[in-house]
Parts: C-alpha cells; structure tokens; sequence
C-alpha cells in the first residue's frame, strides 16, 4: 500500500468514528429526553368537596327609590316671610318648616268671624219665634241658610289662614328647597320636596317566565355600584298581578330592610332575588369546572394523579357551584392548572 493510499484510509477511518460518536451521544440524548417527559410533575391548587348551603336567585339591576317622597306646595298666594330648614335637616310629619305672611289672612278671618257671630244670633232669635209661630217659615229658613253660608266661608278663611303655615307631610329629610325669603309665591308652586330614606325600594321588571319563582316575602340581597363590599338585603314587598304585553315583563317591588342608613334615592343597584335554597348542598369551587359544549367536567387529584369526570351541576353563587352527580364526599378537584392536565397526569400539590 502506498504512502497516498494509507493516508486515505486513515481519514476515511476518523470520519467514521466521528459520525458514530455522534449518533450515539444523540441517541443518549433522546433516551434522557424521552425519560424526563414521562415524569412531567404539574403544579395545580386544589379543593375539597364540601358541603354547605346554597341559593339560587334571579339578578336583574334597578335603580333605587325612596318609598316616601312628598313635593310640598303653598296652598295660598303670598310673600315668603320665614324659612326654619335647610336641605338635609330632618323633620317630622306635621312640622311647620316655612311661614307667609299672614296679616291679609288673619284679617278675613277675624271679618268672617264677626259677621258668623251676627248671623248666628238672627238665626237663634228667628228659630224661638219660629217655634211660636210668630215669624214665616220662608224667614226661618233665609236667616238659616244666611248663617250656613257665613260659617262655610269662615271655616274657609280660617282654613287659609291656617296655611301660611307650611308644613310637611311626612317624617324625613329636607332634600330640595326652591324657595328663598321675600319670594312670591302663588297657590300650588313649589316649596320644598321631602324624602323619607328608610326604606328604600328597588322597582325591577322581571321576564314573565320567571313569574312562578318569585313570592311576596322572598329575601333579597342588593350591592350598590356607589358603596362597594356591602351586602345590602331586603325583602320582595310587592309583585304587580299582571303582566305588561308591550315588554312581556311583570313588575316587583322590593324594600330594603331599615336602618341601612347609606342607602339612598338614585344609586344604582344589583338586586338578587333569592327564590330557593338547599341546605347541606354538596358544592365545589365554580373554578374548578370546565366547560366544553354542553358538557362540564373536573379534574380530580387521587395518589398525586388527576383524572377528568363528567359531572352535573345545580345551583351557582358567585364562588361555588352545587355538584348534583359526578363527584363523592372528600373528592379532590383541582381549581387551578387543570388547563395543562390530561388524564393520568403526576401533579405536585401547592399552595396547601
């Protein structure tokens, strides 16, 4: 063999030995890959099948009402003389809250009183010679009927005299005044508008499907967009018997307990209607469901292995779902990481 055919061989021979290194440490390579993903540990968080009670209840949102609310009005025509609120104070049923000036009415009255005491001495007179036959009965009856007429218009001048005092109708809180001292005011204009915050109502129109649900007494729950974190509750008071063919909706009243004192007219509200409740329900979190089509399913932890179930749910409230069939007593299911499992998959347990 020559010195130029050895030389040939012996790289030729490297090469080969090269290439088979390689292939092997590859091969190695795969084997380790192939090893470590058939131990894939994935952390989820998990939850235990618990029992406890739970509601279902139709939600629907209303903007909330003063269940008395009076506009108060002057009933006779003069100048504003006295103001004793302002808006915000608090006053009673019957209170006087405004004063006109009575000179002018005070006046009538004291006029028609007197010509009431004059007619009413002619009547008394005219009936004892009446009764002995002394006068006719058409005078009788003319100075009768005089006195009649004249206590009428007495009553009525002192009834307006009685209305320069203003007054509120109901027990609350001043909460407009549109008047100003020195104003003239005529007869039926506003004066002040009076709103009793306790209770407060929420009016909602409820879809006619959901008439058979929904009772008189039922317990309410409302959150209010302006006091966030509180839990408000109240009671249905009121369900209109009919239904409106315009909207196909029927109307309810709900009043919110008393004493829940930040509640006011104009906040907006979300109104729950609690119509049923089950006790000892067996319930797991509402994040633990998954969702596909119209089946829901979960993924349950049993010897640090997750595997998915079919289940069939119940009632739902904002954090828990009721499990109708599926799932058992002491069932594990995982609420977070269920997104990367499949059936038979190792997982590692955190958060516990």
């Amino acid at each position: 063999m020559t010195i130029k055919n050895i030389g040939k061989f012996v790289a030729s021979a490297t090469f080969s030995i090269l290439l088979f290194s390689a292939c092997n440490n590859g091969g190695d390579q795969d084997f380790e890959n192939n090893d470590n993903d058939s131990t894939l540990v994935i952390p989820v968080e998990v939850m235990d099948v618990s029992r406890g009670t739970i509601s279902a209840y139709y939600s629907n949102t209303a903007t909330l009402e003063a269940v008395e609310e009076a506009q108060i009005v002057s009933k006779v025509r003069g100048i504003v003389e006295e103001i004793y609120v302002e808006e915000g104070d608090m006053v009673r049923a019957g209170e006087v809250i405004a004063k006109i000036e009575d000179d002018q009415y005070r006046i009538e009255t004291q006029r028609a009183k007197a010509i009431l005491d004059r007619l009413n001495n002619d009547y008394e007179r005219n009936k004892e010679l009446f009764d002995k036959e002394l006068i006719s009965a058409e005078v009788y009856e003319n100075s009768r009927f005089e006195y009649e007429t004249q206590k009428a218009a007495y009553e009525l001048a002192e009834l307006d005299y009685e209305h320069t005092n203003i007054k509120s109708p109901i027990s609350g809180v001043i909460s407009e005044r549109y008047i100003k001292v020195g104003n003239m005011i005529g007869a039926d204009q506003e004066m002040f508008e009076v709103t009793d915050f306790d209770p407060i109502q929420a009016v909602l129109f409820i879809p006619e499907h959901e008439r058979a649900k929904i009772r008189e007494g039922q317990r309410t729950e409302l959150q209010a967009d302006a006091i966030p974190g509180i839990l408000f509750t109240g009671k249905v008071e009121r369900i209109s018997p009919t239904i409106d063919p315009t909207t196909g909706t029927f109307k309810v009243t709900v009043y919110m307990d008393q004493g829940q004192q930040n509640l006011r007219p104009g906040m907006f509200g979300r109104v729950k209607i609690v119509y049923d409740t089950r006790e000892n329900a067996k319930m797991i979190p509402k994040a633990a469901i998954i969702a596909e089509d119209e089946t829901q399913s979960v993924f349950v932890i049993k010897d640090s292995l997750a595997f998915r179930k079919n289940i069939t749910t119940g009632y739902a409230n904002g954090v828990n779902v009721e499990v109708l069939e599926g799932l058992e007593d002491g069932e594990i299911v995982v609420t977070t990481g269920q997104g990367s499992l499949t059936d038979s998959t190792r997982v590692n347990i955190v958060g516990l």
